[in-house]
């Protein structure tokens, strides 16, 4: 393979990624790198951990950096980049970022669900480099706070995902708002007929490279199909989920997927969730948690829904489960292509219960996946043979009722505040629910023992006490609805 070097990467970006241990460029940096550092339109396709990311992270800052880069300015970046969720846009800036910082150039994200003021406050600051989802980045663009007049290279990554997302009208509006004359990359797993008319639209005289899968570096992607029963499919997912390496498991709901981080929690396999009901705050966390090393914090597995399948890029993922088939086969290959990234190996398991058995069937024919249909039990030696040696067992401290504060104000005092809050705070109570959400579920903030007394994860919250009644029962009535989280 040849070198960044080889393929005209400036010596200062290629040491960046050196430090990172990546010297040789994959099929799809390869291919696109001379055109795209030459300014030229580029639409490449490529499956899930082919290298994407760092193929237009290149060019983008390289470009950038040049001799004759404009002077940055106040709410107009120079560099722009478009991507279907939070947690995408959050793993791309940081792919993005030391390569900035080795030019001299500035990136921030802008996506919902946090406040808009921090982002604000960077755009007016002045940054080159925007990673954004297009919700947010319209709101700021309609309030003035951003202008995109002045961008000179905007790069769409997971354009398919974008449109399978319903995202194409607002994109199109965003990519109208830029100058014609910019440089353009779009990046895609699949060029489905709503990403060809982006690309007509807006691409001028584009370079096309598609790479075949069977050059994407990957160490070996097994695919198995397990056949349990419904009675042993529950025993059979926690058995999957015991094992000492990362592992994600899919299904097809957010109900469903805090639900079995909580059951896995409780039987003594640390586990976070990740879906569209957390705030971001949580998802980020959770993300972090998954991200880190089990020896110093972090956890072992993943509970997700199909937020995950886009967004989520860790390394030494060893297995993704679907614990719940999805309804369709591009899902499924979003899925499993968390796993075996960039020349690690992994292992997909289908989980399938007889009911299932056609479905599955027709969903692999459409994926272009060959795997046999194994008949499993929860402890069958196939599955013993798959996880290898489990984890230790992380006993789950008790979670208890929060603790009311004392307080010295009258009785009546204490009754009118609490009918304060139950009635007239909904962004208090909002907040309340949000915390027993996250703190309570077992999942997104989860609480383990090693029994010495000691925290054994780093991102533990601190015990809570048991609740103390106080004051009347219109008093405590009220306090409840407001104040506590519900259990």
């Amino acid at each position: 393979m040849p070198t960044f070097l080889d393929l005209g990467v400036p010596a200062p970006l290629a040491n960046v990624l050196a430090r990172e241990g990546k010297t040789e460029a994959f099929p799809i940096q390869t291919d696109t790198l001379p055109d795209s550092l030459a300014g030229k339109d580029v639409l490449g396709r490529g499956r899930t951990g082919s290298g994407k990311t760092i193929a237009f992270a290149l060019p983008l800052v390289a470009r950038l950096s040049g001799a004759f880069a404009s002077s940055r300015s106040t709410g107009r970046p120079r560099g722009l980049v478009l991507a279907p969720t939070r947690e995408l846009a959050t793993q791309i800036a940081a792919t993005i970022q030391p390569l900035a910082a080795a030019a001299g150039l500035t990136v921030t994200t802008v996506f919902g669900g946090v406040s808009q003021k921090p982002q604000e406050t960077a755009l007016r600051n002045g940054v080159d480099i925007v990673v954004a989802c297009p919700g947010r980045l319209e709101d700021l663009m309609k309030q003035g706070v951003v202008r995109l007049d002045r961008v000179e290279i905007t790069v769409l990554d997971e354009a398919d995902h974008m449109a399978d997302l319903g995202f194409l009208p607002g994109v199109t509006r965003i990519l109208t708002a830029t100058p014609q004359g910019g440089q353009r990359m779009l990046f895609s797993a699949t060029l489905d007929r709503g990403v060809d008319g982006l690309v007509r639209k807006f691409l001028r005289d584009e370079v096309r490279h598609e790479i075949d899968d069977q050059s994407v570096p990957q160490g070996e992607m097994t695919h198995r199909v397990f056949l349990v029963s419904d009675e042993e499919k529950a025993d059979l997912v926690k058995h999957l989920a015991s094992g000492r390496g990362r592992r994600i498991l899919f299904t097809r709901t957010k109900h469903q997927a805090k639900k079995l981080a909580k059951v896995l929690t409780a039987a003594g396999i640390p586990s976070v969730d990740l879906h569209g009901n957390l705030s971001q705050s949580a998802r980020e966390r959770n993300l972090a948690a998954f991200s880190a090393d089990p020896a110093k914090g972090g956890v072992r597995v993943l509970v997700a829904t199909d937020v995950a399948a886009r967004g989520v890029h860790v390394d030494e993922v060893e297995l993704v489960v679907h614990v719940d088939p999805p309804m369709e086969h591009k899902a499924y290959l979003h899925r499993s292509g968390r796993t075996a990234r960039a020349g690690a190996a992994g292992t997909v398991v289908t989980v399938t219960i007889p009911s299932q058995r056609r479905d599955v069937a027709d969903l692999l024919r459409k994926a272009g996946i060959t795997a046999a249909l194994e008949q499993v039990g929860a402890e069958s030696a196939p599955i013993t043979e798959l996880v290898g040696e489990r984890a230790a067992y992380v006993r789950p401290a008790p979670v208890q009722a929060p603790q009311q504060q004392r307080s010295s104000k009258p009785r009546s005092a204490q009754a009118t505040q609490g009918q304060g809050r139950g009635r007239g705070n909904a962004s208090g109570s909002a907040q309340g629910r949000d915390r027993n959400a996250t703190a309570g579920s077992g999942a997104a903030r989860p609480i383990y023992s090693t029994g010495t007394g000691q925290p054994a994860h780093a991102h533990n919250p601190r015990p809570v006490q048991a609740a103390r009644p106080t004051g009347s029962r219109r008093a405590q009535h009220n306090g409840t609805r407001s104040g506590a989280p519900r259990g």
